[in-house]
């Protein structure tokens, strides 16, 4: 009983902010994300009723299999933007803009970040500020993938934006990958070729591996369904299936083979996509089935963003530093390396501003980067701190990007409000 009412609660939440943020014109990502915080510990749940928002971090990471699913599914979408069709148009460019703008960010805020290390010794380690400059490449393809739907934006800035998302991803978990390895070899005090460089290696190539394979089996498999249920019903399973899967780790000898799920589930949509010919129609009906699930996923966000880490001003500082460096890399980043590609001028003009949302990769990085102790829990809250920002600002920046590359269109006024208005104007 607690979890369905918890869950409908968080849904009619996330869903009525949605109406009251639509009177600003807010992005609804943010609706729900503010929606989260109000239901979650800092709020509602000090009442501390089970079920009448979350009490706790520990309630809120129960509902953490909604966010693994969700993950999936905006995977899987952005996999379905790399159609062969659409990448001969937009070339080696959207490779080159993803790989440049996230390592710019991530060295910018290394630099930085080390650099204010000599202020604050005892507070950031060098190995803290190495991960937090890879966690800085990591973008929110959730927040990007519902904000062009909501407005149905199109143009040039949104069509490589998809793949950029991306590809950007990919980048900053191999990023990631060699930088984290580095930092725990730092704080072991040994240094790990193998979890530095093959370890990242084999878990970018396993998992694209995977997903290749479970895409060509959903393809295979997809064409003994003829129905529409049917077939919305088998692609719900292989996104569930690939997530599982991609849960696995074991090892061969001294390396360890993992999966990384959003790696997993963009080769599983990229395969698909570009082997079924009906792929296109079939995405257009799953969004309809996940809406519920993404609403839940930036609800649950809301709720898991940690507020008392405003409590300590070291980690404010060291936050206030991460956004403000990180977003100079990703703006300027994209700016530059759009110009080197020549891209449109909206391109390099607005691009960099929709790539500042900050959720789930970094969120899922800063988990991982716990297993540092101490220095790991520095490292989670000056993310979350980040991320708070990122989640309620980001979307609103990228919005308004997106409107002044002309890519939102405006909605038609209604035919009451014309003759009201004409009327008002005699």
């Amino acid at each position: 009983m607690e979890i369905l009412l918890a869950l409908s609660i968080a849904l009619i939440a996330g869903l009525m902010m949605s109406r009251v943020t639509k009177i600003r014109n807010l992005p609804a990502v943010t609706a729900y994300l503010v929606a989260g915080i109000l239901i979650g510990p800092y709020c509602l749940g000090r009442l501390g009723i089970p079920g009448i928002g979350f009490v706790s971090a520990e309630d809120v990471s129960k509902y953490s299999i909604i966010s693994e699913v969700a993950l999936g599914f905006i995977a899987l979408a952005m996999g379905n933007e790399f159609r062969v069709s659409e990448l001969k148009k937009i070339g080696s460019k959207a490779v080159v803009i993803a790989v440049f703008q996230a390592l710019a960010a991530t060295l910018l805020v290394d630099a930085v970040l080390v650099g204010l290390h000599f202020l604050m010794p005892d507070v950031l380690p060098v190995s803290v500020a190495l991960t937090l400059g890879a966690i800085a490449a990591a973008t929110a393809p959730a927040a990007t993938l519902m904000l062009i739907k909501q407005y149905k934006a199109e143009g040039p800035v949104t069509r490589m934006l998809l793949p950029v998302v991306a590809l950007d991803d990919v980048a900053g978990l191999m990023v990631f990958a060699v930088s984290f390895g580095i930092a725990k070899a730092l704080e072991n005090g040994t240094v790990d070729v193998i979890s530095v460089v093959v370890n990242p290696i084999i878990e970018v190539a396993a998992s694209l591996l995977l997903g290749a394979a479970i895409g060509f089996i959903f393809h295979l498999t997809e064409r003994f369904f003829h129905s529409r249920s049917k077939r919305l019903s088998i692609s719900v399973c292989y996104v569930f299936l690939a997530v599982a899967l991609s849960m696995l780790e074991f090892k061969l000898g001294p390396v360890t083979v993992g999966f990384s799920s959003l790696l997993v589930c963009m080769m599983l949509g990229t395969v698909f996509c570009n082997l079924c010919d009906f792929s296109e129609e079939l995405m257009d009906r799953l969004d309809r089935w996940t809406a519920p699930i993404m609403v839940l996923f930036f609800v649950l966000s809301g709720a898991g963003l940690t507020l008392s880490v405003f409590g300590n001003w070291q980690i404010v500082v060291i936050g206030i530093v991460f956004i403000l460096v990180r977003s100079v890399g990703k703006i300027e980043g994209a700016r530059i390396s759009s110009r080197l590609m020549r891209c449109e001028p909206a391109v390099q003009k607005y691009l960099g501003i929709t790539l500042l949302p900050q959720a789930g990769v970094a969120l899922g990085m800063s988990l991982t980067a716990m297993s540092l102790g101490e220095s790991g829990l520095i490292i989670r809250n000056v993310a979350l701190f980040a991320v708070l920002v990122y989640e309620l600002a980001g979307p609103l920046l990228a919005k308004v990007a997106l409107e002044k590359a002309g890519e939102i269109p405006e909605k038609p006024v209604p035919p009451r409000k014309q003759a009201a208005e004409a009327k008002h104007k005699n």
